[in-house]
């Protein structure tokens, strides 16, 4: 049994992060059985499901939708915010009640609140019927754990703390066939005061640029017409490998592959050089669409979070990537209600918010998180007020939204269509921009850039027809 360790977590040794290969000698396990796996989080967590879902069906099991005639059930969990963690626990208690009637399920709970020990603490204490658990630096290893789990009939729990390595050749079942994630930089050194991903996610290391590329290079061969390059943070992408070769310079080699869409998240502020915004404005298959989280808008709350940077430098890089990428749209993340926050700050952010003019923004009441900096800070503002700025936040960053989908009507964008809608005949795909837009068109052209005519706009999405 591995337990999680914070202080092992937190240790960065810049020790030489080792480059393994998956290999798997465990077979047949899962034969006659199903699985069903639920992901909670973000992208990486995601994209961390499509390696779990090839992994089993790998074993022998075959994947069913319905979690209640499942034989085996995994939750792939996420701990950046305690909603994220209520949804887990809340799931498991389902699960219990349905392990009562049947005995044989097996159950696994794996991702970033594996990593807490807080959270294995309460799964040895409650939760003992829980047959697996491992974290974010093995899931390669989920073969072995399985089975050792199914053979001693005890529940296993494998969870490192460590900075990690990396694993190559980890087999994947995409949920698309037209848009792909690929991981280039794993863990996360900037220990934002209110974030546990440094914890959970290990140090900060890069993929070899030539992995990544015959990676890129491969999903062309299969059609692919998209992909997403993922990382906590992007931006410090091969600091590193101290190889004067970084973001700017793979945004650059990836964009030469020719695949037609290129996107990126996330990205840290500190880190977005001048040269990120030419490499973007030169190459028309980088997408002019950028998430550039900024937290808050006062000098004070980001010095508090640890973020490196102040209102004036995020508003002077908003300003380059808006006077340099045509067409750029820009999305954000922000807190309310952080340790310290008083109405000053929170107008500070709304000051922001009415001069950056986001197209989009995920909005969050700060949520306390075990072992971080910011969970020792004195919190004085009431759940109620936090609420109150939390709405008014949304109707002044909403209004944005609408207003800049607005100036898209009659223009004609670039559309990769994606799929059919949840409205009758009509299909459904995403701008160059990132924003989500349904129209009537061929269903023919699933899995194509095509041009269509913006017609509507809501504050969520917008409304089209092919342009012909």
């Amino acid at each position: 049994m591995n337990l999680p360790d914070y202080i092992e977590a937190r240790k960065r040794t810049k020790a030489k992060v080792e480059i393994e290969h998956y290999s798997n000698e465990i077979k047949n396990i899962g034969n006659g059985k199903t699985y069903h796996i639920k992901t909670y989080g973000c992208q990486m967590n995601e994209h961390d499901s499509e390696n779990i879902k090839a992994i089993l069906e790998e074993l022998g099991f075959t994947y069913n939708d319905n979690y209640l005639t499942s034989d085996l059930i995994l939750l792939n969990t996420c701990s950046i915010r305690e909603n994220a963690h209520n949804k887990a626990f809340g799931m498991l208690g389902r699960l219990k009640h349905l392990k009562s009637t049947r005995p044989n399920l097996i159950v696994g709970l794996c991702g970033c609140m594996a990593q807490e020990e807080g959270v294995v603490k309460e799964l040895l204490d409650k939760y003992k019927w829980v047959n697996f658990v491992f974290g974010t630096h093995n899931l390669h290893r989920l073969p072995y754990i399985l089975k050792k789990a199914l053979d001693n009939n005890v529940s296993e729990i494998e969870v490192f703390s460590k900075e990690g390595n990396i694993i190559e050749g980890m087999p994947v079942k995409r949920d698309s066939k037209y848009k792909a994630y690929v991981n280039i930089i794993y863990g996360c050194d900037k220990f934002c005061t209110y974030c546990i991903v440094p914890f959970t996610r290990g140090g900060q290391r890069s993929r070899l640029k030539e992995d990544i590329i015959a990676e890129v290079n491969e999903l062309i061969k299969e059609g692919y017409m998209e992909v997403t390059l993922l990382g906590q943070n992007v931006n410090a992408y091969g600091k590193d490998l101290n190889l004067g070769y970084g973001m700017e310079e793979l945004l650059e080699e990836v964009s030469k592959t020719n695949i037609p869409r290129i996107r990126f998240v996330t990205s840290h502020p500190w880190d977005f050089t001048d040269g990120m915004i030419d490499c973007i404005a030169r190459h028309e298959n980088i997408m002019p669409a950028i998430h550039l989280p900024v937290q808050s808008g006062s000098n004070k709350i980001l010095k508090l979070m640890g973020r490196r940077y102040s209102r004036e430098d995020y508003l002077t890089l908003f300003s380059k990537m808006k006077e340099r990428i045509p067409n750029v749209s820009i999305s954000t993340d922000i807190i309310v209600g952080f340790p310290g926050e008083d109405e000053q700050d929170f107008k500070d952010t709304l000051d922001l918010v009415e001069k950056c003019k986001f197209d989009n923004a995920f909005t969050f009441i700060y949520s306390k998180r075990e072992n971080t900096a910011a969970a020792k800070l004195k919190d004085n503002t009431s759940l109620e007020d936090k609420e109150k700025r939390l709405y008014e936040l949304n109707k002044v960053v909403n209004k944005y939204f609408l207003e800049n989908n607005q100036k898209l009507i009659g223009q004609i964008v670039p559309v990769l269509v994606e799929g059919i809608s949840d409205k009758k005949n009509e299909l459904y795909g995403y701008t160059d921009t990132n924003k989500l837009i349904n129209f009537k068109g061929s269903v023919s052209n699933i899995g194509k850039i095509v041009p269509v005519k913006v017609t509507a706009a809501k504050t969520w999405s917008l409304d089209g027809e092919q342009d012909e």
